[in-house]
């Protein structure tokens, strides 16, 4: 099950890494995007056309993007799974750079019931830890 249906999983991956490079750079360009991503530029401009039409972003005349409140939705979603999923592995012993792998691959495709899941577990374990300590 996808996060969201009419979207895809590149969509959802171009999106958040607009806002993970929002928060490390202050400004969203195409070339920071291929780079991120490591994908063409051409395939970004494909993509920031299909995004633009779409309403999930906008782009000023000098190239800056900004994501809307539409596509910031998603992006904000994927992002926290992400964040959240890449925790939990390393809590597990995974290895961050696994851990962040992992949870790339499976942040679009794991259903919200599973989702919750994970997150309640990991509420339990904080609270039955600091009751420990």
């Amino acid at each position: 099950m996808k996060t969201n249906s009419d979207i895809g999983k590149s969509a959802e991956d171009y999106l958040e890494s607009m806002i993970i490079l929002k928060e490390k750079n202050g400004y969203v360009r195409s070339i920071d995007i291929a780079g991120f991503l490591g994908v063409t530029k051409p395939s970004v401009s494909n993509a920031m056309k299909r995004l633009r039409e779409e309403g999930y972003i906008e782009m000023d005349k000098s190239g800056l993007i900004t994501v809307t409140e539409k596509g910031m939705e998603i992006a904000s979603k994927i992002y926290t799974r992400h964040k959240k999923l890449t925790d939990f592995f390393i809590a597990l012993g995974v290895g961050p750079d696994v851990a962040e792998d992992d949870a790339c691959k499976i942040e679009h495709d794991l259903s919200d019931e599973t989702f919750d899941a994970i997150c309640r577990h990991i509420e339990e374990f904080r609270d039955n830890k600091s009751k420990k300590d």
